[in-house]
């Protein structure tokens, strides 16, 4: 953010829609000429762009928000020379791209004036309210002179913190890192690759947990780049070369089209490319690629039910891949992605991966926690809880288990290692119980992790479970999907045994 700003005054993607391309808003809407009412063609762009998606959305305090932030940053130029508006504004171009709301859209178009500029919090929040002035501070830098090397992971612990109470925070920082990768190329190459490897640790981690695949994608491209540049480089030249060649998936997507539309399915089938991390890491897992492997087939519907009448036909007209089956609509990943994933057989003969979701689903499996819009909506305004503190509905239990654990991790340099370390290793898996709810548990969780996390401290009463319907000791460890009930003790003299230490994953 604020490190690329000089102030000078005090000086002196390819086919169809199925994966949202976030660089197509050129440099023109940026900086164009102004507009009849005074203000430049960027702003009227972005308000076009957000009423694509909120047609009802007030526009006037964008407005608002870009005549502050384009005179408070006004004199201050980003290291490639350019205008330093140009970047809350492709910030909030990005975010509006997602479909996020108004109130991040302001607190995008105003997150580096308090860093950078003699703007305060206290003026955000006089002018644009609290939830605004809430999301500013969550994603301003901590000074490196009031905190020295701790600066950086004392930062990313307070936005931690901040998106606890509210997962918009995380979703401007990350539309913030993803503008400044796509310009990383004027810095030095030593600070590309330390930008780079925080970017691959911390950031890319935690737009995979909030769904926001969008974002994901491009950034892991962006870091590959810099980080793995010979093996980009093969893998771009690979994905050019497939360019002018048939296309065996469009063989298959054209296949399905004609299936649904004989059995009157209504659904769009599109083929979608798959970005270059994707294509290296399939090349990695099968030592050598098919055409089939640039890309996917993706059906979009209407209804959930719908999702499993194309599911029908397509293994009834098709050869399926049974063991590539996955049902992540009756089992959503932890990161709110549903979708049916299946594989078959094309005309040629070569394995087609084939997802199949609603546009709804596919909405939020692009922009995740960002298409969800505003938590607090239903509830009215966001009200201060008592403590001072905000609860988030949305609020994932990845991260609630991420903000217990660095309340116990005082020192900066022991958070900054165990969180790079926890978020290369968590992953969810949600355990169904037998009363009809859900448990969302990190991969490695046994019957003693559910049992606390269904029960409080009343699981010390906890003296055995049915694990898919079979008896199984308390130690036994929870896999995606398994169904879960917990045998109960009506003994109140009943505890836990030291044992379970050994069992528990969180």
């Amino acid at each position: 953010m604020g490190a690329e700003a000089t102030n000078h005054a005090a000086l002196g993607r390819r086919r169809g829609r199925p994966r949202i391309d976030l660089r197509r808003l050129g440099r023109a809407a940026l900086s164009g000429p102004g507009s009849r009412d005074g203000l430049p063609d960027a702003i009227d762009h972005v308000a076009k762009v957000h009423r694509g998606h909120h047609p009802g959305a007030d526009l006037d305090v964008l407005r608002q928000a870009y005549v502050l932030a384009e005179s408070s940053h006004r004199g201050q130029t980003r290291k490639s020379g350019e205008p330093y508006i140009t970047h809350p504004l492709a910030v909030t171009l990005i975010l509006a791209e997602l479909g996020a709301e108004t109130t991040t859209l302001t607190a995008s178009l105003l997150h580096d004036t308090v860093e950078d500029t003699e703007v305060t919090l206290d003026q955000v929040r006089e002018q644009f309210g609290e939830e605004v002035r809430y999301l500013v501070d969550g994603v301003t830098k901590l000074e490196k002179v009031d905190y020295g090397a701790a600066a950086e992971p004392e930062t990313f612990r307070k936005m931690l913190v901040a998106t606890g109470n509210d997962v918009r925070v995380m979703s401007i920082k990350l539309a913030d890192r993803l503008h400044n990768m796509r310009t990383l190329g004027v810095m030095r190459p030593e600070k590309q690759a330390r930008i780079a490897r925080v970017t691959r640790d911390v950031l890319i981690p935690l737009a995979e947990r909030l769904g926001v695949q969008a974002l994901k994608s491009e950034l892991e491209d962006l870091v590959f780049a810099i980080l793995h540049p010979e093996e980009y480089a093969r893998t771009r030249d690979l994905v050019a070369a497939r360019a002018g060649r048939t296309d065996p998936l469009e063989a298959t997507a054209s296949g399905l089209r004609a299936v649904l539309r004989e059995a009157g399915v209504a659904a769009e089938v599109h083929v979608r490319p798959r970005h270059l991390v994707s294509v290296h890491r399939v090349l990695l897992r099968r030592g050598q690629l098919t055409g089939a492997d640039f890309g996917r087939v993706l059906a979009l519907v209407e209804e959930d039910a719908d999702c499993y009448a194309v599911l029908g036909e397509l293994h009834t007209c098709f050869t399926p891949v049974v063991s590539e089956f996955k049902d992540f609509i009756a089992v959503p990943k932890f990161n709110l992605y549903q979708s049916l994933h299946t594989a078959v057989a094309g005309p040629g003969g070569e394995i087609a991966e084939v997802l199949i979701r609603t546009h709804q689903m596919h909405r939020v499996a692009e922009a995740g926690v960002i298409a969800l819009g505003n938590p607090y909506a239903a509830e009215g305004p966001a009200r201060p809880a008592p403590a001072g503190e905000r609860e988030d509905p949305t609020r994932p239990g990845w991260l609630s288990r991420l903000l217990d654990w660095q309340r116990a991790t005082p020192d900066p340099d022991t958070f900054w290692t165990s969180l790079r370390a926890d978020l290369a290793e968590d992953r969810e898996v949600t355990v169904f119980r037998a009363d009809g709810g859900t448990l969302g548990l990190p991969a490695g969780a046994s019957c003693v992790d559910a049992a606390y996390a269904q029960h409080g401290e009343a699981a010390h009463a906890c003296i055995g479970a049915r694990v898919n319907g079979r008896l199984a000791t308390l130690s036994t460890v929870l896999r995606d999907g398994d169904t879960l009930h917990l045998l109960m003790s009506r003994d109140a003299a009943s505890g836990p045994a030291p044992d379970w230490l050994g069992h528990a994953r969180t």
